[in-house]
C-alpha cells in the first residue's frame, strides 16, 4: 500500500551515498529558499514592507516549479528529506520559543476545547462524505486528513483502517493543494475580523494543516500568533494517538473492499502492530523537551533569537520543498465529490473553530 512519499533505497546505500543523493533536492530546495527570501527583500525596498513572507513565498515559487516541471528521482530524495527531516528539526527548535508559561497562558479550557474541535470535526467531515457517496475509508481519510494534521494524518490513518492507495493518493493530493490556499487566505479572514495575535494564532492552529503551514500562516500577524498557533498545532496533532486507537477498534467493523491479497495482509499485519511512533512522533517529544528546558531556565536568553531564526530558516527551507510536492493539476484528477467533501469539511472546521474561540471569548 502506497501512503507518504519518502526518500527510497535508504537501507541498500551507505551514508556518504545516501548524502550523496540528497544533495541535488536539497540544493534545489535551497535555490527556492533563496528566491523567497529575495522576493521578500524586494518588497521591502519596494513597498517598505513584505506583504508575502518568505515562508508563504517558497510555497508559491516551489508549486509553480512543480506545475510546470515534474522533478525526477534525481531530486526526490532530497525533496522529501527537506519537507520532513528539516521541518521536524525546526519544529524542536521552535520549542526554544515557547515557555510553559504560555502553554499555562492557554489555559485549560483552549486544550479541552481543542480536543473537542477535532472530534467534532471528524465526525462532522466524515457525515458529509457519506452523504456525497464517498466510501467509508476514503470518508475517513478526509476527516482525519481536515481535522488533525493533513498528511500525517492520512498516512497514520491509512494503514489502521486498511485504505486503497488511490484514496490516499487523492486525499493527500487535496490537502497538499488545499494546504497552501489555507496558507494564503487565512491571514485575510483574521485581518478582517480584526483579530489579535493570540487569537489568530489559535486559529490557525485550529484550522492549518501542517506545522510550517501554520507558522506560514500566522507570520503576518506576528510572534505572539506564531507561539500560539505552533502550541494548539501540536496539541491537535497529538490528538492522532487517540484517534487511531479509536480507529483501530472499529476497523475490523468496516465494510470489505476488494484489494490484493498482499495488501490485506500487510494492511491487517500493519492495524495489528501499529506503534507509537505513528502515535507521538519524535518531534512533538522534542519540542516539549525544549519547552522544558526552555522553562527551567537551560536554554540562555542569548540562544533564544539565534535559535528561532536557523528555526525560521529550516522552516522555509520545508516550505519550498512542499511546494516542490504539490501539483495543483491532481485535483482535477479526484472528482467533484471529493473537492465537494474536503471544502466543505474545511469550512465546517473553521465554523467550529470560530464557535469555540467565541465561547472562550478569545477571538
Amino acid at each position: 500500500m502506497t501512503t507518504v512519499a519518502e526518500p527510497h533505497n535508504a537501507a541498500s546505500i551507505g551514508p556518504s551515498d545516501r548524502l550523496l543523493k540528497l544533495l541535488p533536492g536539497i540544493g534545489l530546495c535551497l535555490v527556492v529558499t533563496g528566491m523567497a527570501y529575495a522576493l521578500e527583500a524586494g518588497e521591502r525596498v519596494m513597498a517598505g514592507k513584505a506583504w508575502l513572507e518568505a515562508l508563504v513565498l517558497a510555497i508559491l515559487i516551489g508549486t509553480a516549479i512543480r506545475s510546470l516541471w515534474t522533478p525526477d528521482d534525481t531530486w526526490h530524495d532530497g525533496i522529501a528529506f527537506s519537507a520532513k527531516y528539516l521541518l521536524e528539526v525546526a519544529v524542536v527548535l521552535l520549542g526554544a520559543s515557547v515557555s510553559a508559561a504560555t502553554i499555562l497562558a492557554a489555559g485549560v479550557p483552549l486544550l479541552v476545547g481543542i480536543a473537542g474541535v477535532v472530534a467534532s470535526a471528524i465526525l462532522l467531515s466524515f457525515g458529509i462524505g457519506r452523504l456525497l457517496g464517498l466510501p467509508t475509508r476514503m470518508a475517513l481519510l478526509v476527516a482525519c486528513g481536515n481535522s488533525i494534521c493533513g498528511n500525517s494524518a492520512i498516512a497514520a490513518v491509512a494503514p489502521v483502517i486498511d485504505a486503497d492507495s488511490d484514496d490516499v493518493a487523492a486525499s493527500i493530493a487535496f490537502t497538499a493543494v488545499l494546504g497552501v490556499i489555507v496558507v494564503l487566505g487565512l491571514p485575510l479572514l483574521g485581518i478582517a475580523l480584526g483579530m489579535n495575535g493570540i487569537a489568530f494564532g489559535a486559529l490557525a492552529g485550529l484550522t492549518v494543516y501542517a506545522v510550517p503551514q501554520v507558522i506560514a500562516a500566522a507570520s503576518p500577524l506576528g510572534a505572539a500568533a506564531v507561539q500560539m498557533g505552533t502550541l494548539v498545532k501540536l496539541v491537535r496533532v497529538l490528538m492522532l494517538g487517540p484517534v487511531c486507537l479509536v480507529l483501530s477498534l472499529i476497523a475490523p467493523r468496516l465494510a470489505p473492499q476488494e484489494v490484493p491479497v498482499g495488501d490485506v495482509v500487510a494492511g491487517t499485519a500493519r492495524a495489528k502492530t501499529f506503534d507509537l511512533a505513528h502515535l507521538i512522533p519524535w518531534f512533538i517529544i522534542g519540542f516539549l523537551m525544549m519547552v522544558a528546558c526552555r522553562s527551567m531556565g537551560l536554554v540562555p536568553t542569548a540562544a533564544i533569537a539565534p535559535i528561532g531564526r536557523v528555526a525560521t530558516l529550516l522552516t522555509v527551507v520545508s516550505m519550498a520543498a512542499l511546494g516542490l510536492g504539490v501539483d495543483v493539476r491532481t485535483v482535477a484528477k479526484a472528482g467533484g465529490r471529493v473537492t465537494a467533501a474536503v471544502i466543505l469539511s474545511l469550512l465546517g472546521l473553521g465554523a467550529i473553530s470560530l464557535t469555540l474561540l467565541a465561547l472562550l471569548h478569545i477571538v
